[in-house]
């Protein structure tokens, strides 16, 4: 019952003494004060803290008329202060007084929803003002102020994101910020002038401090700047020039839905910097067509909902789980999108006062329109009672008796707006958590039948009817020898019958023995006969229906990737088809069922992004994930991996992607992660040690070189990654800004470890790659990390010449465009440095004889494609030969170092004819081609001795002509 969650008398009184009030106090103003308190811990946590506020509630509490006017409020107590110090105190204790008052309105229904969340958006909007404010002339003094060419001042420009641009925020939101400044030039004013652009970043990285940074009074607000262009990698502010570059060239649907809400902190329709801002990017977001283009991502958009529901099994999280107010948000979104730039009305950035004009415009019916709302005003009532109980951004509903209480209270009855702006009082038939949850769950499943009905999907659900099928009784019924009989309807051979007996068999025996549940037995019970109908229907049956059992067995105690195959006959048909055709896949996806997602959608599967887009969609994968939860964000990075290779490789299996295309896709595949684990390496470890002193602002001055397969753009599914790690930093650096300083050396050296950790760890989603390091200089004994200098050194005085042959096959994949220049120089050099060609000759060619001793195995009769005379190894060492021998004269031969273009450019400076390039080239593909295959299927590298016998007796020819003697 309520009453058993009042404020304990002692307590109450107590509280009273602290702020020096009687009990006879105003017994109205008691009683509010006593459910506020009953409500939330935040509430009592602040009047603990600062007992002078209770004072003051009891002379004026807390309503709709007090928690109004911040910014005036706000800059009063601002006027005396004078160090970062004092105002870091400030924003929070005003912070926290004023989040208590409106926790005070909420809990007594001083407010309606609206009102709360409009309130809580002012409040966030004055601090992040003030801040900027506060903080701008203090930089001022420090690095000068600036200017554009014609010496005018340059503002800062915040843009409010999501809900803060909506004035839609929860009470315990992040903001997402996105920081930028009119025109580029330099400070003036100082002792030492900057650029513009490091001018605003310093400045940004102050506010994001002043707001972020948990002290002895809290925070003010977590703050999100990954909506930002090139999120994590972008810098913190850009120009307004730089900004039109990257949404006119790169801009995604994704950032599209994000600038819906974008809303400028401190607006002024005056300034004509802000007017310039929303007019350059109103027309990225709002087009001036009918926008059906982009039904598809909404499509998409839509199946990473469900996916993400799915892996996270998100049954009562109000905002994420189905029906939840994100679909809401998604629903209202969709249609601003397609129709904004046609449509003024559409255009507003509130949910709210978007959705009646989509019933003017006959683009839904009024009940589906009124149903929305009712649902998302509830869902949002409950988000904030939640998030106000403790101050903590949360949307799952308490497992705790006491905050069920609290929500079935605060949901009984509350106020909302009317069209016209008046208060409507909502009562609810709730009288018992049973009650609240049944009608959460009514309000949920009426936002999933528009959204379920507005948004389209090429694949909709077909029919579960019973299968009717001789296989319908197998997991209850059926004894071996009535299996037996069933088998003996398909005509097999007695071995092969006696097989799949045994299979079925040993599958049935231990499902039994599973605990399922009775809604997955159901489900179970439907899914099993479709699925044996369609193995047995196959001439392969022997092949794919212990890979398909594997699959079942692994997922069937996760009822959902049951009802996903069984919703979805097009994905158990795919499905049933890549296990088929590929061992490799089919093991992936028993081991990582996530993966069961990916067939839903042919299109998607068959047609993997453009490989240069792998940055920019692992980005917006990641962005899902909170910055600061490493082991989600480390599962992600696999997930993401996998979910790629399982696209590539059904691209390849269906041959949609030739052999070279498949290796591109693997390479910058690797190379998006690399960069990703890279950030997140840098971040945790400049967290702890903070940065190198001789670093500007997002600047990293680390290389990450490529070798082998990865350096040639050659990768496999199974390829290790072969790198080296170099650094730019001066030899008595020390690291600022963190817990602990270090030498740079050392920083570089632990960011190294926390990379190849990141790889390495084994979590539930595998590992990322395995990571081979041993080509750094010295190889194992080495540095795991080297400076560009010693590694330039190293390679001039020290290296081998099989370390000069591995460095025909380096990129440069990860590091600041004049890091990676340098690096190529010093490639270029080392490859163009005369060298003694018939010594040269004589050294190659006795490491390919001792590699040949050490590394084969093939038996007599068969052909080892990689490590056998005439196979991919003498063609990488014909390469690198050709290379090391002839850049001297020809220097433009070091530009490459993928083995195809490396022949190209051998042929137009005359060093091959054009037939024995074409040749070379073929003969390469063609043996890749089949690797690849192999993978595939899950087999080694080796075929029958007479195939490819006309590639190797030509390749074993040009050995011979280059090594002859």
């Amino acid at each position: 019952m309520w009453s058993e969650l009042c404020y304990p008398v002692e307590k109450f009184q107590s509280l009273l003494q602290a702020a020096e009030l009687s009990t006879l106090a105003d017994a109205e103003f008691l009683s509010q004060l006593n459910t506020a308190l009953a409500m939330s811990d935040f509430v009592v946590e602040v009047l603990h803290k600062q007992p002078q506020l209770l004072a003051q509630w009891a002379q004026q509490p807390p309503s709709l008329q007090t928690c109004t006017d911040y910014p005036a409020r706000l800059q009063a107590e601002l006027a005396d202060i004078t160090t970062e110090e004092q105002l870091y105190t400030l924003l929070r204790q005003f912070r926290n007084r004023e989040m208590a008052a409106l926790s005070f309105c909420q809990s007594l229904n001083l407010m309606s929803v609206e009102q709360t969340f409009t309130a809580l958006s002012q409040l966030a909007e004055s601090l992040i003002v003030a801040t900027r404010d506060w903080l701008y002339p203090k930089i001022c003094q420090e690095l000068g102020t600036p200017v554009n060419k014609c010496g005018q001042p340059q503002p800062l420009l915040i843009l409010g994101m999501g809900k803060l641009g909506g004035f839609e925020l929860n009470f315990s939101s992040d903001i997402d910020l996105i920081f930028t400044y009119p025109e580029k030039g330099e400070t003036v004013g100082a002792r030492r002038s900057v650029d513009n652009s490091q001018f605003f970043i310093r400045l940004a990285q102050r506010i994001i401090k002043a707001l972020d940074q948990h002290t002895i009074d809290g925070f003010v607000y977590r703050t999100d700047m990954r909506l930002r262009p090139f999120g994590d990698a972008g810098a913190l502010a850009l120009s307004f020039a730089a900004m039109e570059d990257y949404y006119q060239e790169q801009g995604r649907d994704w950032e599209r839905y994000a600038m819906i809400k974008a809303r400028l902190m401190g607006e002024d329709e005056a300034n004509p910097y802000q007017q310039q801002l929303k007019k350059m990017l109103k027309p990225f977001v709002y087009r001036r067509y009918i926008d059906f283009s982009v039904i598809q991502s909404l499509r998409d958009m839509k199946a990473m909902i469900e996916r993400e529901i799915r892996r996270r099994g998100l049954v009562d999280n109000i905002k994420l789980g189905a029906g939840g107010i994100r679909e809401v948000e998604f629903i209202v979104q969709v249609f601003q999108l397609i129709r904004g730039g046609r449509e003024p009305e559409l255009q507003h950035r509130s949910l709210l006062t978007v959705l009646p004009h989509l019933v003017q415009l006959n683009l839904i019916p009024a009940e589906e329109a009124q149903a929305l709302q009712q649902a998302y005003l509830f869902l949002r009532r409950v988000e904030n009672v939640l998030q106000a109980i403790d101050d903590k951004q949360t949307q799952l509903l308490p497992q705790n008796q006491s905050d069920q209480v609290r929500l079935v209270h605060a949901c009984r009855r509350f106020r909302c707006l009317s069209q016209n702006g008046q208060w409507i009082e909502v009562e609810n038939p709730i009288d018992d958590w049973q009650t609240f949850y049944a009608y959460l769950q009514q309000q949920q499943q009426n936002v999933r039948n528009v959204f379920q009905h507005l948004i389209g999907d090429d694949n909709e659900n077909q029919s579960n009817q019973e299968h009717d099928s001789i296989w319908r009784d197998f997991l209850n019924s059926y004894q071996d020898d009535e299996l037996s009989s069933l088998l003996q309807q398909y005509s097999f051979a007695e071995t092969v019958h006696n097989e799949l007996l045994a299979v079925l068999s040993h599958f049935r025996s231990e499902i039994q023995r599973r605990q399922i549940g009775q809604r997955g037995r159901e489900v179970l019970n439907k899914l099993m006969p479709c699925v044996l109908d369609k193995l047995f229907a196959r001439a392969d049956i022997s092949n794919v229906l212990p890979k398909i059992l594997n699959i079942i067995s692994k997922v069937v105690t996760r009822t959902t990737y049951l009802e996903l195959l069984q919703e979805h006959p097009a994905a158990l048909d795919m499905l049933i088809r890549l296990s088929a055709a590929s061992p490799m896949i089919a093991e992936q996806i028993a081991n990582f069922p996530i993966l069961l997602d990916e067939l839903l959608d042919h299109k998607t599967l068959f047609n993997p992004p453009p490989f240069t887009e792998y940055h920019n969609t692992l980005k917006e994968y990641l962005m899902r994930i909170p910055q600061d939860d490493e082991e989600q964000q480390i599962d992600a990075l696999r997930q993401f991996k996998q979910a790629t290779l399982l696209r590539t490789a059904a691209a390849d299996i269906l041959e949609v992607l030739p052999v070279m295309k498949v290796s591109d896709h693997l390479t910058y595949l690797a190379e998006a992660m690399i960069s990703a684990v890279v950030n997140l390496a840098w971040r945790q470890t400049s967290e702890r040690f903070g940065t190198p002193d001789h670093l500007q602002p997002e600047q990293k001055n680390f290389l990450v070189i490529a070798y082998g397969k990865l350096g040639g753009i050659e990768l496999g599914y199974n390829s290790d990654l072969d790198l080296v790690f170099l650094y730019d930093a001066p030899a008595n650096g020390q690291t600022i800004g963190g817990k602990r300083s270090i030498d740079s050396s050392q920083f570089y050296l632990r960011l190294a470890q926390k990379i190849i950790s990141i790889f390495s760890i084994n979590t539930r989603a595998g590992i990322l790659y395995e990571v081979d390091m041993r080509l750094r200089p010295s190889g194992a004994a080495g540095l795991l990390v080297s400076s560009l200098t010693a590694f330039e050194t190293y390679q001039q005085q020290d290296a081998w010449t099989w370390e000069k042959q591995a460095l025909v096959r380096t990129r440069a994949i990860y590091g600041e465009t004049a890091l990676r220049q340098r690096f190529e120089q010093i490639r270029a050099d080392i490859l163009a440095t005369p060298r003694d060609v018939a010594q040269l000759r004589q050294e190659v060619s006795q490491m390919r004889l001792k590699m040949y001793e050490h590394l084969a195995e093939t038996q007599s009769g068969l052909f080892n494609i990689k490590t056998d005379p005439g196979g991919i190894t003498d063609i990488e060492f014909i390469a690198q030969y050709l290379v090391l021998a002839n850049t001297p004269n020809h220097p433009e031969l070091s530009r490459w170092s993928d083995n195809v273009r490396i022949f190209d450019s051998m042929a137009q400076v005359g060093v091959l004819s054009a037939e024995q390039t074409k040749k070379l080239k073929r003969s390469y593909v063609d043996l890749r081609n089949k690797i690849h295959h192999l993978n595939l299927i899950g087999k080694k590298s080796i075929v029958s001795a007479e195939q490819f016998s006309v590639e190797r007796a030509f390749v074993r020819e040009i050995w011979q002509m280059l090594f002859a003697d």
